[in-house]
């Protein structure tokens, strides 16, 4: 915590660990509901692998978490017809796998500290276009039950996609009717 009591993402560390010294990147996620209450989720192209994830990205230098939360939505699904619902009370966090951390932003952080978005999706599914952004980082998306999230996600992110299903499922009920 910093003087001002604001969390700074830094943690205390085991004494000699140089993993463990490295702040937590600035991030946000989305979490895009539609009318029936499912959630988006996307499989990356960089990663090849049989696991699903929300969008969610950095926060430029100056962005406000919300305004970094649109922006993400726009460069990662292609489209911001969307109403935001909720966001998540804290920040959440988590860490990479060892390995991982070292190849991904050049070693500089161990992991992600993240303010997480609610949002209603106001448009149609064809107005979802993964392949029609500036940097493509999906190769395919579905709607998802929001209880399946943890199970679809890298097992890194299973606990922060847990503490998300808790703090939004009250969120489905509304949409759904």
């Amino acid at each position: 915590m910093s003087a001002e009591g604001q969390d700074t993402g830094k943690r205390e560390t085991r004494l000699g660990d140089p993993f463990e010294a490295l702040p937590y990147r600035p991030g946000v996620g989305i979490m895009l509901l539609n009318g029936e209450g499912a959630v988006f989720v996307a499989q990356r192209i960089d990663m090849p692998s049989d696991a699903w994830q929300m969008p969610q990205g950095g926060i430029d230098k100056g962005e406000t978490p919300i305004d970094a939360a649109w922006r993400e939505m726009k460069e990662e699904i292609g489209t911001d017809r969307a109403q935001l619902l909720a966001e998540s009370r804290e920040w959440l966090s988590y860490d990479l796998p060892r390995d991982l951390a070292g190849r991904l932003w050049r070693g500089r952080f161990r992991g992600q500290r993240q303010k997480w978005f609610a949002f209603r999706f106001t448009g149609e599914d064809r107005d979802i276009d993964i392949a029609g952004t500036d940097h493509p980082e999906f190769s395919t998306w579905r709607w998802a039950p929001m209880a399946e999230l943890p199970s679809l996600i890298v097992p890194f992110k299973r606990l922060l996609y847990r503490q998300l299903v808790e703090e939004f499922q009250p969120l489905v009920a509304p949409l759904a009717r």
